[in-house]
């Protein structure tokens, strides 16, 4: 788990040096409207943390794989890891060497565990879908301002008196404003979108570092595991099936 870690680690890296180069851009950009973008900046690192977050808490569930394949007694649901509580549940008290479970239970463990994988996940990409729908608003709302400017400049152009000179340096000082609601509708769009490409990335390495953790469970219990309840018993019931068959052929006949 700590090789996704590392290339999620390496990606923010590559995004801050990018950063980096182009500050000052970003800068001018996050000024036009510093208060929506710092909501938005905001939800980018929690976003980010939460991924992290899921990498890491996939650590004590495979310590607890590792102490259990050791053979050691005495791992108490209490201690039980998160994902793995129906899993722990069902081997509390046992060793690596002595613990079956049918197949219909290793399916239920395996879809619970599934379930809690998945579960955990809906946060980050709650966090992708906010980053999205905050740039997008920051767009609207900047062009709703636009709009508003310019129809108040077209509303203050007086051509009647002659002055040309007057009506253009008027227009001009009245331009600014609707700039200023363009900068604010593209700069919401950059941080909004760009955040969320990049917690895109985080929560795909994260679903992978899931989904290899699922597959070397489902690995390992299904080698160590007994598919069948009790064999044994199977086995012997197998003479009776036959004693009551040909009895049943002997009722028929008569």
């Amino acid at each position: 788990m700590r090789h996704y870690l590392m290339l999620m680690i390496i990606y923010l890296a590559i995004v801050a040096v990018v950063c980096a180069f182009l500050f000052v851009p970003l800068k001018t950009a996050f000024m036009t409207n510093w208060g929506f973008n710092l909501v938005i900046l905001f939800a980018f690192f929690v976003g980010i943390g939460i991924n992290m977050y899921q990498v890491l808490r996939l650590e004590p569930e495979i310590n607890w794989m590792k102490i259990y394949r050791t053979g050691d007694i005495g791992l108490s649901v209490a201690e039980g890891p998160r994902f793995l509580k129906s899993l722990a549940m069902h081997l509390s008290g046992t060793t690596k060497r002595r613990f079956s479970l049918s197949a219909l239970s290793l399916q239920t463990v395996l879809e619970g565990i599934r379930g809690r994988l998945d579960e955990s996940r809906e946060i980050s990409r709650y966090m992708i879908g906010l980053l999205i729908f905050l740039g997008l608003l920051g767009t609207f709302w900047g062009l709703l301002g636009t709009i508003g400017a310019v129809a108040n400049v077209i509303e203050g152009l007086q051509v009647g008196d002659g002055d040309f000179a007057a009506v253009f340096i008027k227009l001009k000082a009245g331009l600014l404003e609707p700039m200023q609601g363009m900068g604010t509708a593209f700069s919401s769009s950059l941080f909004g979108l760009g955040g969320s490409l990049v917690l895109g990335f985080l929560d795909l390495q994260a679903g992978h570092a899931q989904n290899r953790f699922f597959d070397e469970l489902e690995e390992w219990l299904s080698g160590v595991t007994q598919l069948i309840d009790n064999p044994e018993e199977e086995i012997e019931n197998l003479p009776n099936n036959r004693e009551l068959s040909q009895k049943f052929k002997e009722d028929s006949s008569c």
